[in-house]
């Protein structure tokens, strides 16, 4: 299953100079399959993807790390198809400064309340969050489209060229690895090594 193939096309379309600099993980168990990549560009230091599948569910996550010095967001995705009837999106301008509360002001601002994702808190008032079936899921692909070109765009103009990644991102990646749900599926599919691996060396690496 690929759900979200059409999200990931709208990726590579955003950004087709992304280059694939490493293969991190190709696992199989249990009927579930795991890849996880990183990629670079002249701006971005790192987007590390994983995507996790079977035959019910089909989750895609993806960090997008821009180079330091100029105070920029990561930018977040979250997609998460459960099974039919359950499917989850976030994405966001994912600030690496605690209690930053960044905002943009050409998007939509968050409305309610979200768990898990507190605006000011490493998440923006733009932070996009969805609940919809899996026939759905690209009712949402427009406004992903228009949060990652604006996204490119802040990139453009900024022109990041640090690589000061563990002093800049190590908070982030604190956080986020308390926030992170997966470790328990991930650990009952592959393995608690394999698992805390996953979480520790490559998901949020930096903390």
């Amino acid at each position: 299953m690929d759900l979200w193939k059409n999200w990931k096309k709208v990726l590579w379309e955003t950004f087709p100079d992304l280059e694939n600099i490493c293969d991190w993980a190709d696992w199989e168990g249990k009927g579930t399959s795991l890849r996880a990549k990183v990629y670079n560009n002249e701006y971005i230091a790192k987007s590390r993807e994983v995507d996790i599948w079977n035959e019910k569910s089909s989750i895609y996550n993806n960090i997008i790390y821009p180079k330091t010095g100029e105070n920029l967001p990561c930018f977040g995705m979250d997609l998460m198809g459960f099974f039919e009837k359950k499917v989850i999106i976030v994405f966001d301008f994912q600030h690496p400064v605690e209690n930053y509360l960044f905002s943009h002001p050409d998007l939509p601002k968050a409305e309610g309340t979200f768990r898990f994702f507190e605006p000011g808190n490493h998440f923006s008032e733009n932070i996009y969050v969805a609940k919809c079936t899996m026939s759905e899921v690209d009712d949402h692909l427009d406004m992903f489209r228009k949060y990652l070109t604006a996204y490119k765009e802040m990139l453009e103009c900024k022109k990041p060229s640090g690589l000061e990644m563990s002093s800049t991102y190590s908070d982030f990646d604190k956080y986020m690895r308390k926030l992170d749900p997966v470790s328990g599926y991930l650990a009952n599919q592959f393995g608690e090594e394999k698992s805390e691996s996953l979480v520790n060396d490559f998901l949020f690496c930096y903390g």
